[in-house]
């Protein structure tokens, strides 16, 4: 549960925990949780809102106690919309040649970048933003003119998706000791006014030929495959196939909160993208 298997020691460490400090807030059970366990992310930072999640999964099962929630976690990210841009919608139109040496840049630690990244995703996005959790990789496009063309934003990989662990051979083990090696390309937005051909594929190849140096050097490690899920009835995932992603199948239409398989959601393509020649070997390592 939560990308950790709970042995017996540990899930009788967890329910004294909560059973004997019941006065304690439910953010101090989760770092206290952590401490107990030493569950850290690969860069050593307390995965706290992972403990949170574990615990709340618990309790909404009757098998644990929670205190009453006291407030907002104290560590997510409540950011209100955006506010509003003025954005240059002067047509682009131009080959890609014309457009001159794009600048891809990693904004992710940028504030002004992220912001950027943030609006107009909030503006032009079909689904919006919404708040990156966990490691994620923020990127923005400009060509010589300076002019915003596209932004993405990458995150941190899908825990089950029946396709792509039988494509790399996972065991639920392997998965969970190795999903850390996979980055999402939770969104990708060519800006509406931007009508450039081959403009979407060569951005994919371009981040791809960068993303693992980036993740290294922000969190201290590299993914070694891409993923993506594509909206079957909204988009036919041309640039990926033309940026040489290999499609995988297709999602089953249901949610990750779905239990009782009653709850219906967009089936979604599913697109994976190596970033070594032995990026399945190196997953079930």
């Amino acid at each position: 549960m939560q990308g950790r298997r709970i042995e017996p020691l540990e899930w009788l460490q967890l329910r004294a925990l909560v059973a004997n400090h019941p006065e304690w807030s439910r953010y101090r059970l989760s770092r206290e949780l952590c401490v107990l366990w030493n569950w850290r992310t690969a860069t050593g930072q307390w995965k706290d809102m992972a403990a949170r999640t574990l615990m709340r999964k618990l309790a909404q099962r009757g098998w644990i106690q929670l205190p009453a929630r006291r407030g907002p976690s104290p560590n997510r990210h409540r950011l209100a919309p955006p506010p509003a841009r003025s954005w240059p919608t002067t047509p682009i139109t131009s080959s890609l040649a014309d457009l001159g040496s794009l600048r891809i840049s990693e904004v992710s630690r940028q504030a002004e970048g992220r912001a950027e990244v943030r609006a107009a995703l909030a503006q032009f996005h079909y689904l919006g933003y919404r708040t990156p959790v966990g490691e994620n990789l923020q990127y923005v496009v400009r060509d010589d003119a300076d002019r915003l063309l596209a932004v993405l934003v990458f995150g941190a990989a899908a825990w089950k998706c029946a396709p792509r662990d039988h494509w790399i051979g996972w065991t639920p083990a392997r998965r969970q000791a190795r999903l850390s090696g996979i980055a999402n390309n939770q969104r990708f937005l060519i800006l509406p006014f931007v009508n450039v051909r081959h403009l979407a594929s060569h951005v994919l190849g371009r981040v791809a030929r960068r993303i693992a140096a980036d993740w290294q050097v922000k969190y201290g490690h590299r993914p070694v495959l891409l993923e993506t899920f594509v909206e079957r009835e909204r988009f036919a995932g041309t640039c990926y196939r033309a940026a040489n992603w290999q499609g995988l199948g297709s999602t089953q239409g249901r949610s990750r909160q779905d239990r009782r398989r009653t709850l219906q959601v967009p089936v979604k393509e599913i697109y994976v993208y190596p970033l070594r020649a032995d990026a399945r070997e190196a997953l079930k390592q």
